[in-house]
């Protein structure tokens, strides 16, 4: 199987997957993911382009958010992966990039190959900008959480399962994650990209406030 065949029958998986997923991880998040890390490869000069492709694609097969459990996100993703014609260097390049970039409540995790970086940065610039901000209270409201309650604390460090199951509200969600990832992102190309992005999130939220606060 040629590596454009392959790459034809992962996105055909991914779509049937997560087509109609309503939290911010749908096809379209993934495309997005996988152009932004195929335009970093580019700009950066370094990675393998089907390795950051492949994992780009299936980075949100096995996620235990869009799973009955993480036993079976990672059952999926082995089963594909078995229908497919790649090395066992290819899978295990693959498989390591997408256990190791997630965010996990802010621990950082060092990554071992310049490939994970560069998948990590397109995930987590489709985190933030005018889109992430769409995706915050697409999944704030899927997980029925408040737009914001300003009784609740801001976390500044949590575990993962405080990350995942804590109390919080989808503004809180900027100051806990997203307004903290510009300053995570591991290449030049993706710091260059999240600058706007990053500014849109901060005007969001001043306009915000100051609608909350009924000064405009």
């Amino acid at each position: 199987m040629v590596k454009n065949q392959i790459i034809e029958k992962t996105e055909a998986f991914v779509r049937n997957e997560l087509g109609e997923d309503v939290t911010g991880h749908d096809w379209y998040h993934v495309d997005r993911v996988r152009k932004n890390a195929l335009h970093i490869c580019k700009e950066e000069k370094q990675g393998d382009p089907f390795i950051i492709e492949m994992a780009a694609l299936l980075h949100d097969i096995p996620d235990e958010k869009l799973n009955e459990s993480i036993e079976k996100g990672r059952a999926k993703l082995d089963s594909f992966l078995q229908s497919i014609t790649l090395s066992s260097e290819e899978q295990s390049d693959i498989l390591q990039i997408i256990y190791s970039i997630s965010y996990k409540g802010g621990s950082k995790t060092d990554l071992e190959s310049v490939e994970a970086k560069i998948v990590q940065d397109a995930d987590r610039l489709d985190a933030i900008g005018a889109i992430g901000i769409a995706r915050a209270f697409a999944y704030g409201g899927k997980k029925e959480q408040q737009i914001y309650d300003p009784n609740i604390q801001v976390r500044e460090k949590m575990s993962l399962e405080e990350y995942r199951k804590g109390k919080s509200t989808s503004i809180h969600h900027f100051y806990e994650k997203l307004l903290k990832l510009k300053d995570l992102l591991n290449t030049d190309a993706a710091k260059s990209m999240a600058e706007s992005r990053h500014h849109i999130m901060g005007l969001f939220l001043e306009q915000f406030f100051q609608e909350w606060e009924g000064q405009v």
